[in-house]
């Protein structure tokens, strides 16, 4: 069983990594597009640039989230433990919200401005 653990452990850092490497990795292709101008509209956009920056960020934070559930879950799931998760959970959740209606500029259950209702 310690062997499992362990194996879970290490696929919860790897997540954890792997969230971080998103994020970055976001922020560099981001900046790229931004510096060289190889966005489909022409010119260069400050607001474009804050959407793919906070595309990159929102994506690696779902993966941090994913990360930190699975480490709580292998760990000793002792009552302080779970409420840290549950923190961690609703503040990644709150910068999530925040930054898709900073992109987006709507909350992400709303509808899509534009579109015919069904």
């Amino acid at each position: 069983m310690e062997e499992i653990q362990t194996y879970i452990e290490y696929t919860a850092r790897f997540i954890e990594v792997a969230g971080i490497t998103a994020i970055i990795i976001g922020i560099a292709l981001a900046i790229i597009k931004y510096t060289f101008g190889i966005q489909k509209q022409q010119e260069r956009s400050y607001k474009t640039l804050r959407q793919e920056l906070g595309k990159a960020i929102l994506l690696g934070l779902e993966i941090l989230v994913a990360g930190d559930i699975i480490a709580t879950v292998v760990t000793e799931p002792t009552m302080q433990r779970v409420l840290v998760l549950g923190v961690i959970v609703l503040i990644r959740t709150f910068l999530s919200i925040s930054i898709q209606l900073e992109i987006e500029g709507r909350f992400p259950w709303q509808r899509p401005t534009g579109t015919a209702s069904e």
